[in-house]
């Protein structure tokens, strides 16, 4: 028998058999296995059913039971806490803060100047315009308006919350008054309604302001608001429409400083309310100045005769005053008067700065608030009589009424006597009975 290869595939197991017999390799050479612990011996049931002791915890260290570990421990759970709870109470304080007020009706209140934080806020919630003065106060100072907060007259609306409170009193935009000057009112005039005025604080001036030194206007205020400072205001927009004015004026005036202006300008604002017609005045003064002709307008009798008071209301004008000399009288001075006899208004003033460009020398009133223009004596004096017919026959009409007016009274007078004459006489018959 020949030899055969041992890694001949067919001895199988490497050449580990011969002749189809297994043979083990050396002790040796044999690979040797781990043997795992089988563990403890399986129980029984019933064993398995009884309960098993439980190791006792382990014992804290000597670090875990130190003093300051154990406060600091504290502490930091007391920060945690803490802030825990101011956000939480930032938060609904918030919610408090902007939620609808408490308010039904709008109300107003007045915050005096130098009032404290805490004096505003037990106002506000003493008027039930918010509901807590503590959350309100916080809510200031949490949004640094402590120093915002300005005086002033305030209106509230309904539901408006603390937020919206807050906004409003630090925005100081409170209640606005007006005051209003009419044009034409001379300075004496004006300061007393400035003095009338019931909103207004403060004395009024002992000195009266020069007369056309006020520009007559509509003056806006709030509360707390002095008498002198609407006085300073009026005074600085004279000032300063009268400078614009001036310099918007056209060439060729007789008129050579603004203060002259100033002058021929409340003039023609005393002899015509209607704006439409002040350019023409205008241009009829500004003609006559040109030709040297006097400017014969009442009004300048009237402030000559009774200065800044004005005339009474019952006082006519006499044929006497006419002829009366006095410094403001143009139907006996050449020229200009020495001062404004009103204070005009911008209208006036432009009026004047840029007259209509007309030939008329002569106007009188038409009987409708207006008047009527002429370039001749003859044809004024045409209007003059129209006038006259015009003026005689509203006194007839005007009296018609009034004598109308007082019989209907008078009437009335009667019936009333009647009713309680048989009043008394049914009282009579009533006790007789």
């Amino acid at each position: 028998m020949s030899e055969q290869d041992p890694n001949d595939p067919q001895y199988g197991d490497g050449g580990k058999r011969f002749f189809g017999r297994r043979t083990e390799a050396p002790t040796a050479q044999r690979e040797s296995v781990p043997v795992r612990d089988a563990g403890p011996a399986p129980r029984s049931p019933e064993e398995v059913l009884q309960p098993r002791e439980v190791p006792p915890p382990p014992k804290r260290s000597r670090q875990a039971r130190n003093r300051f570990v154990v406060f600091l421990n504290f502490c930091m759970s007391l920060l945690v806490f803490l802030f825990l709870a101011a956000g939480a109470a930032f938060y609904f304080g918030k919610l408090r803060f902007e939620e609808t007020g408490p308010l039904q009706r709008a109300k107003t209140i007045v915050i005096e100047e130098g009032t404290s934080l805490s004096a505003i806020s037990a106002t506000l919630e003493s008027q039930g315009i918010i509901t807590s003065n503590f959350i309100f106060t916080q809510g200031v100072k949490a949004t640094r308006n402590t120093g915002s907060l300005k005086a002033g007259e305030y209106a509230f609306k309904p539901g408006m919350s603390m937020r919206n409170v807050m906004d409003t009193i630090v925005s100081g935009k409170g209640i606005i008054h007006k005051v209003t000057i009419p044009e034409g009112l001379t300075s004496f005039q004006a300061l007393q309604r400035i003095a009338e005025h019931p909103v207004l604080e403060g004395e009024m001036p002992s000195e009266v302001p020069e007369e056309g030194s006020l520009l007559p206007d509509t003056y806006p205020f709030q509360r707390g608001t002095t008498r002198q400072e609407i006085i300073d205001q009026m005074k600085r927009q004279q000032t300063r429409h009268l400078a614009e004015i001036w310099e918007r004026r056209i060439e060729g005036l007789p008129i050579k400083t603004p203060e002259e202006l100033v002058i021929l300008a409340s003039i023609v604002e005393k002899e015509t309310a209607k704006a439409d017609e002040r350019p023409r005045v205008a241009s009829v003064f500004i003609n006559r100045l040109n030709k040297g002709m006097r400017l014969q307008s009442d009004p300048t009798i009237i402030y000559g005769l009774f200065g800044g008071q004005g005339k009474p209301k019952d006082r006519p004008i006499f044929q006497s005053d006419i002829s009366r000399e006095t410094p403001y009288n143009t139907y006996m001075i050449d020229g200009l008067p020495p001062t404004p006899i009103a204070n005009p208004g911008r209208a006036a003033m432009e009026a004047v700065a840029n007259p209509s460009r007309t030939e008329d020398l002569y106007f009188v009133a038409d009987g409708t608030g207006g008047h009527v223009f002429a370039t001749t004596l003859d044809e004024h004096n045409q209007n003059v009589a129209r006038w006259r017919s015009i003026e005689k026959r509203l006194k007839e009409e005007a009296a018609k009424a009034a004598a109308a007016k007082e019989a209907t009274a008078e009437e009335a007078d009667g019936t009333a006597e009647e009713a309680s004459a048989t009043e008394g006489t049914a009282d009579t018959a009533t006790q007789t009975q």
